[in-house]
């Protein structure tokens, strides 16, 4: 499969056969212009949305009908099941916030779990009920979500194979959220790539974990 970052938290994620599954899709110049990304055109079948702000949930400004799945639970769209796993926006059960949904999902038989904006370390069942992750969409540049400290903690709860973060500052980027350096800072497998898009097989996959740092595309 190709994982491509369009920005902020949003990816675009293509299988081998073609098909098109698009994460927290943004509205560009959403709150007075914060969110500088460039507008998402791309064509999918597939949208999740991990909770209701514009900088995830925007998908009426995406062409043609594309299936969009909310919320906990199962759920069926384009012959690809996606497992949303309750949890929260902050550190005090969503009472800041409000809530966020974990999207587990396969794709070319790698497991991909996207985070969303995820406030908070994972609990024991939290992180039973994703289960095993190949690859890691996790957001790191704090105020808002987890910062550099908790997304580490984060990953080691989980142990993916691949780690690209997200959710953290850019030059497109006005919100008080960190840059990717802090996350990054110390550890040993990294790699920024000078470009947004990556392929992933299950044969090429890391015995130990890797972090993969993108540009964004948009």
């Amino acid at each position: 499969m190709n994982l491509i970052w369009l920005g902020h938290a949003a990816f675009l994620i293509v299988s081998l056969s073609g098909q098109r599954i698009l994460t927290d899709p943004y509205q560009s110049g959403a709150f007075g212009g914060a969110i500088g990304y460039k507008a998402i055109e791309d064509t999918v079948d597939v949208v999740t949305v991990s909770h209701e702000h514009l900088d995830h949930n925007y998908t009426k400004g995406l062409p043609g009908r594309p299936l969009v799945v909310k919320g906990p639970g199962m759920h069926q769209a384009s012959g690809f099941t996606f497992k949303g796993v309750p949890s929260y926006h902050d550190e005090h059960r969503g009472r800041d916030r409000g809530t966020n949904t974990i999207f587990v999902f396969e794709v070319d038989s790698l497991r991909i779990c996207h985070l969303g904006d995820l406030g908070h370390t994972l609990s024991k069942e939290q992180i039973d009920a994703i289960g095993e992750v190949d690859v890691l969409l996790i957001p790191v540049g704090g105020y808002y979500t987890i910062d550099a400290d908790k997304a580490s903690q984060v990953v080691k709860q989980l142990s993916p194979k691949l780690v690209v973060p997200m959710h953290f500052k850019t030059k497109s980027v006005r919100l008080p959220i960190a840059p990717v350096d802090e996350f990054i800072k110390g550890k040993k497998d990294v790699e920024c790539l000078d470009s947004s898009e990556i392929t992933i097989t299950r044969g090429a996959l890391p015995e130990q974990t890797r972090i993969v740092v993108l540009k964004h595309r948009l």
